[in-house]
């Protein structure tokens, strides 16, 4: 259980349902409640000052009288929300950050209001929010649009009807749903390997781990059987996916060589470690702290390659980019989702250290749902095929969501090839090697990611 300083100024049962260990469904509920018309959960999320992560701690148990958990106290620090009980504060010490419950920062005026003195350790103090799979907010833009402006509230319950709806066993669209023993459209290997010219490339990913940050993966996918995987949940739910996102883009990312049968080749890093991170919900649905948890343990665990294909459209979040600084300063790449929103690209991937990729369709053009303006590179997110959670094993769907896990796989065979490809270095080479297409790079970056 992970530590924490007492205080006998504190009544943890003040917190309500935006309590630090409170769950995502708890969290929704007391939103849609308070009738929302926002992606804020209620909760808040301090950034600290370089090097002042002692001092904020401090400050939270001494000033404050809060009791702080700690995700060093967990193994491999896969730190489990749900088990601070009590706590105020859950610290996330490898970002340099911590999710402080509703109650805590109303009562000590620890909110988005509060002026910070030149002499506080915390940086920023920002509300926390809901985080979707990107084929929730696409799901939102295509049912919704902008309608659900009208009333308080309806922002938030469209998302949440999108997520419901995609989370059903046939949520999305079944064409190209690809049943066991029907066989593959294609074969060889998908559009997307091939564009990216991945067959012909002898990297592998070997000894590279990658982190897929996402709804969990499907454990007991014949295509993986006997490959090592470790994983972590950070929403209260087991990592086994019910949803089918994490499962898709984690197989387009390390999925095997040659799959059975005529199954296509559809995964690129086939001999990458991986690291599943469950931080959303079998809905899709997250929020900023699951999503720092997760970021948090994949740089703990030292991944070079972190692959998200998550977020909101809210504007840049101090959390994420000190995030992606910290994976940058431990040799390690953020790479996420611009979003489907057809609109400025969304968190985290807005974030100025983390790599935000824009999707392409199959004649290498800019999908028309695909976020724009902070766009480093891109990869192919249209009629994408990939793994999927048993029976149906095999989808083929869309979204920036399926264009991250190109750009992450080729990422991790860059990554193989040189021990000096870390970090800023990975992030260039990328860039470097992409091949030009004739749209602005705020549409496309510096073009269509290619495999050493």
């Amino acid at each position: 259980m992970a530590k924490k300083k007492a205080s006998p100024n504190t009544n943890p049962k003040n917190n309500g349902a935006t309590a630090t260990s409170a769950s995502v469904e708890q969290l929704l509920t007391t939103a849609l409640e308070r009738g929302s018309d926002t992606l804020e959960t209620g909760r808040y999320i301090v950034t600290f000052k370089e090097g002042a992560g002692e001092a904020a701690l401090d400050s939270f148990s001494s000033e404050h009288g809060l009791r702080v958990a700690d995700a060093r106290d967990f193994k491999d620090q896969a730190a489990v929300l749900e088990a601070a009980d009590d706590a105020d504060v859950f610290h996330f010490p490898e970002i340099g950050a911590a999710l402080i419950s509703g109650g805590a920062a109303q009562s000590r005026s620890l909110t988005a209001q509060a002026e910070l003195t030149t002499d506080s350790p915390y940086e920023t103090i920002e509300p926390e929010y809901f985080a979707f799979s990107d084929q929730v907010t696409r799901e939102f833009m295509r049912t919704y649009g902008t309608k659900t402006e009208k009333t308080s509230g309806d922002f938030l319950r469209g998302f949440l009807q999108a997520a419901e709806m995609i989370a059903r066993e046939f949520g999305f669209d079944q064409e190209g749903a690809i049943e066991e023993g029907v066989e593959a459209e294609v074969v060889g290997a998908t559009w997307g390997l091939n564009v990216c010219k991945v067959p012909p490339s002898v990297r592998s990913g070997l000894g590279i781990r990658v982190a897929v940050l996402d709804t969990g993966f499907a454990l007991n996918h014949p295509d993986f059987i006997g490959r090592p995987i470790a994983s972590a949940t950070f929403v209260g739910q087991p990592v086994q996916d019910l949803n089918g996102h994490g499962t898709h883009t984690a197989g387009t990312a390390c999925g095997p060589k040659a799959p059975a049968g005529t199954t296509p080749r559809y995964g690129i890093g086939y001999r990458a470690s991986m690291f599943i991170g469950k931080v959303l919900q079998n809905n899709g649905s997250g929020t900023t702290a699951t999503v720092l948890a997760g970021m948090n343990w994949a740089i703990a665990n030292r991944c070079p390659v972190i692959s998200m294909s998550l977020g909101a459209q809210t504007g840049v979040q101090a959390a994420y980019t000190a995030a992606g600084q910290s994976a940058l300063n431990n040799g390690l790449l953020m790479i996420a989702a611009a979003g489907n929103a057809a609109a400025p690209t969304g968190a985290p991937a807005n974030s100025p250290t983390i790599m935000s990729v824009a999707a392409l369709d199959q004649n290498l053009r800019p999908a028309s749902f695909s976020d724009f303006g902070k766009i480093e590179i891109a990869g192919p997110g249209v009629d994408v095929f990939s793994s999927w959670y048993m029976p149906v094993r095999y989808k083929i769907i869309s979204g920036t969501s399926m264009a991250t896990p190109h750009v992450s796989g080729c990422a991790a065979l860059w990554a193989e090839t040189s021990p000096n490809l870390r970090a800023l270095n990975l992030w260039k080479k990328l860039q470097a090697t992409a091949k030009h297409l004739p749209y602005p790079a705020t549409r496309v970056g510096a073009g269509l990611v290619q495999a050493p």
